[in-house]
């Protein structure tokens, strides 16, 4: 298994960074997990294979983790001859069937009829096989009322990947053990909210999972100014990564 954070920014422009996006590959499997604007140029300036992405999975609706979807489903359509002719599955929680209705009426029916796309919508709990190498769980995490975290399992491996989300023991007890836990740190102290996490909230979460690995993401450029390390070294004492876009993890290295 394979792991690289397409995106690791948020709805503040960056040069940077650009919005949420992390590839997933395993076998036959190669999943992204969200598709914030960005995602998609920075794929190809990353030499990804975008054409041949298997699945897309969102963990919510968010503008900074959906607004590239409709730019890949044109990719797919326009970017490549002949236009893709192989099956791509959407999942995302209830209401994703939706979300593809609405781009569709925004940007025309071709957008999502001249594709063949599998919309799987997973509720908090449920359990997807993607293939014969690898499958994807959801949790309930506390962001918006559909977020869901997934866990994707594969080669012996286990990444676990929250979207964005509020301090939760229990989003934390579930990705208890698990190789990589790719975890949002959004926010500093000074300006914590109950729908992000601060470092020092990703070092406590951390801290009661014990991943082999913690990769912080989804950063808003107040929280670069503090000492990230620091704070999450208040809670959990393992390996911790600053995750940068293009950043590539192979876990079966680990």
């Amino acid at each position: 298994m394979r792991l690289c954070t397409v995106g690791t920014g948020t709805a503040a422009p960056s040069p940077a960074r650009v919005q949420s996006a992390t590839l997933v590959e395993s076998g036959d499997v190669r999943l992204l997990v969200d598709c914030g604007s960005g995602a998609v140029y920075r794929m190809a300036q990353l030499g990804i294979d975008w054409a041949t992405i298997t699945h897309l999975a969102l963990t919510h609706f968010h503008a900074d983790h959906t607004n590239d979807v409709a730019n890949l489903l044109y990719a797919w359509r326009y970017g490549m001859l002949p236009p893709r002719q192989a099956p791509i599955e959407i999942i995302g929680p209830v209401g994703t069937a939706a979300l593809l209705d609405r781009l569709a009426l925004a940007f025309g029916a071709g957008l999502r009829d001249a594709l063949p796309i599998v919309i799987r919508e997973v509720e908090p709990g449920g359990r997807l096989a993607m293939s014969a190498h690898g499958e994807i769980e959801a949790a309930k995490v506390p962001h918006t009322a559909e977020s869901v975290a997934y866990s994707v399992s594969a080669q012996g491996r286990r990444v676990v990947i929250s979207g964005d989300t509020g301090l939760d023991p229990a989003f934390a007890d579930w990705a208890s053990q698990c190789d990589a836990l790719v975890l949002e740190c959004s926010l500093p102290d000074a300006l914590a909210i109950p729908s992000h996490l601060t470092p020092r909230q990703c070092g406590q979460i951390a801290g009661r999972a014990s991943p082999r690995l913690l990769a912080l993401t989804h950063f808003y450029p107040p929280v670069e100014a503090v000492d990230i390390d620091g704070q999450v070294a208040e809670g959990f004492d393992g390996r911790v990564i600053r995750a940068y876009d293009g950043w590539v993890l192979d876990l079966q290295e680990m």
